[in-house]
């Protein structure tokens, strides 16, 4: 198919330059800077952005995309949540054999395995040079934080708000009237 000059291509109902925000905003979600990316005046690529992810046909692109990524990827909303609550509410006592001693990764639950974020083993010695003796492993085990993954499933749950939304009676745009007496006028 011949492209006639100064006529975009369409791609899956899309133009080039749509076609390309839509792969842009996939990789950050960030509608502002995918405008820019994808060649939009980067002086209105907030306005762009907002009015190109209103557009019906790059909705549509988007949600294909993203529902491809996601069987791709296998990873899913659920999955993340799952991951979060295990990391959240683990009970380090999972780490632990009845004795104190650390369990090694094969013992521990893989939920608590899971929550795991570094693990570092290192060697232990009694004296120095060739006369050293080993003495055993020192385990250091950095879990994820306990406060982040809280605070995500807040967030999730609507429990913290980042900001706040103003709206008028049923959800609708705010109205601000001024009257003669107004100061600001």
């Amino acid at each position: 198919m011949a492209i006639k000059k100064g006529i975009p291509s369409k791609i899956g109902g899309l133009n080039a330059k749509q076609s390309r925000f839509v792969d842009e905003y996939l990789i950050d979600l960030n509608a502002t800077q995918a405008a820019v990316r994808a060649g939009y005046s980067p002086r209105t690529a907030q306005q762009q952005g907002s009015r190109l992810l209103l557009d019906a046909v790059i909705k549509a692109n988007l949600s294909e995309k993203m529902a491809k990524r996601e069987a791709r990827t296998e990873i899913k909303q659920d999955r993340v949540l799952q991951e979060i609550a295990l990391s959240a509410f683990l009970d380090p006592a999972d780490l632990f054999a009845a004795d104190g001693t650390l369990l090694p990764l094969d013992r521990m639950p893989e939920s608590a395995r899971r929550a795991i974020a570094g693990l570092e083993v290192e060697e232990t010695f009694k004296g120095t040079g060739e006369s050293r003796e080993w003495t055993g492993y020192l385990k250091k085990i950095k879990l994820v934080s306990k406060e982040g993954t809280l605070t995500l499933a807040a967030r999730h749950l609507g429990m913290l708000r980042d900001k706040t939304e103003l709206t008028g009676p049923e959800g609708g745009p705010m109205v601000v009237r001024l009257t003669k007496d107004d100061e600001r006028l």
